[in-house]
Formats: C-alpha cells, structure tokens, sequence
C-alpha cells in the first residue's frame, strides 16, 4: 500500500518561509517523478513543482518566481519543497503526489497522493 504523508505547513507571516516534506512508503521511491499541488479555497488543484526520478530535472508553476525549490532525498525516501518570501496568495492545503505518467503539470498524471499539508501566509 503506497502512502505519502506531508508534514511542515503551518501559520507564516508574509516574506517569511517553510519547509514541506512528505515521505513515501510502499512504493520504490527512487524510481518515480514526485509533484507538489496546491489547492486553495475555492479554487481548483494547481501545479507548484515537480521532480524527476533521477532529481536532476526540476519544473515549477509560473508563479512561483524562483522562491520555491523542490528536492529528493531517496536515501530518505523524502521529497521536499522549500518556500521562500511566502505571500498571502500562497495559503492553501499543499499535497505532494507521486508521478504516474502524463504531463506532470496535471494532477490525472499523478497516481497516489498525501492528504495535505495547511499553509497560511498572514498579511
């Protein structure tokens, strides 16, 4: 049974920063392409990042501008996104998703994900 479980999220103020992780279990990690998604109140589920199986690949959702980084640990079985100069627009529950195939940037190309993580930027 493959299960993903995010951890990290929580209340920011504005310009400040976090560290999501989610660790993967009943699956060969190492093999698999990993993505972040967001979905926020009201809105529909959107890309924030996306890593390939062999981690030297990298692919973000345009607005994240070069303040996000998303990266792997197999060792770990950990993937992680750093979220830096968070802004207010950021606050969503943030879901890590194990790449199935597909394009990466659609939540149909992902097979199996974690429940969410809350984050909220305060103003």
């Amino acid at each position: 049974q493959v299960q993903l479980v995010e951890s990290g999220g929580g209340l920011v103020q504005a310009g400040g920063s976090l560290n999501l992780s989610c660790v993967v279990s009943g699956r060969t990690f190492s093999s698999y392409g990993m993505g972040w998604f967001r979905q926020a109140s009201g809105k529909e589920r959107e890309f924030v990042a996306g890593i390939s199986w062999s981690g030297t690949s990298t692919y973000y959702g345009d607005f994240v501008k070069g303040r996000f980084t998303i990266s792997r640990d197999d060792a770990k079985n950990t993937v992680y996104l750093q979220m830096n100069s968070l802004k207010a627009e950021d606050t969503a529950i943030y879901y890590c998703a194990n790449y199935r195939t597909g394009s990466l940037y659609s939540p149909v190309a992902y097979d199996h994900w974690g429940q969410g993580t809350q984050v909220t930027v305060s103003s």
